[in-house]
């Protein structure tokens, strides 16, 4: 990872397309390395649960839209995806100076999927609460995070006791590492470690996914 993060850092101060030409060989070194780790943690991953694939984020930024023109991102990124439609939630890595993170969860659900969630939160909380509030979800992740809309959805009161959840339009979890953290020689078990502390959280929302409100099975 040394290499890798001292490669980002002299991008973060030069990116331009001339930059990151004139240093494509040290690029294809990092991403090389990179790739090798991303794959070992997928495969030890995949000892512990039914995954569908792996997405390496490319370097490049999609510019078209944006006002920071810095064609490269500084960051290297992964996604786990899980084999659906049983199992739901997604894994993410990224390594960054300063900023890297391990996490998961729902970041988009389809509209479906979030009425299905927001309506279970409306009858009972017990379950994700009880996830919550375990001691190994809190030494890892601290809190469910997520963007939640301003007021209370559409159909749902906003005086509800469970407002607070059902406001939420993503349902996700972190874990962040410092760059002494990612360079220790036991960070990618650490990562695995963070990964797995997911299945609690991932196995609820999977079943809530896949049932209707009485419980029935959807598949």
């Amino acid at each position: 990872m040394k290499k890798a993060f001292e490669f980002l850092k002299q991008l973060e101060k030069n990116n331009t397309r001339e930059w990151f030409a004139a240093h494509k060989s040290e690029y294809e070194l990092v991403i090389k390395e990179n790739k090798t780790f991303f794959n070992q943690v997928y495969h030890e991953l995949q000892e512990h649960d039914n995954l569908k694939g792996i997405h390496i984020f490319r370097i490049y930024r999609d510019v078209r839209f944006s006002k920071d023109q810095t064609p490269y991102k500084t960051n290297f990124g992964v996604g786990y995806s899980r084999s659906k439609p049983m199992l739901r939630g997604g894994y993410y890595i990224q390594l960054e100076p300063g900023n890297s993170f391990v996490g998961g969860g729902f970041w988009g659900p389809e509209a479906k999927d979030l009425l299905r969630i927001r309506k279970e939160f409306e009858i009972s909380t017990t379950e994700i609460e009880k996830i919550t509030s375990d001691e190994t979800f809190i030494k890892y992740f601290g809190e469910l995070k997520g963007d939640a809309v301003k007021t209370a959805p559409r159909g749902f009161e906003k005086n509800h006791p469970a407002i607070e959840l059902i406001r939420k339009k993503q349902f996700v979890v972190m874990r962040k590492f410092t760059d002494k953290e990612v360079l220790a020689d036991h960070f990618q078990k650490e990562v695995l470690l963070t990964l797995l502390a997911m299945r609690p959280f991932f196995n609820y929302m999977s079943e809530v996914l896949t049932t209707d409100l009485n419980g029935e099975p959807l598949f």
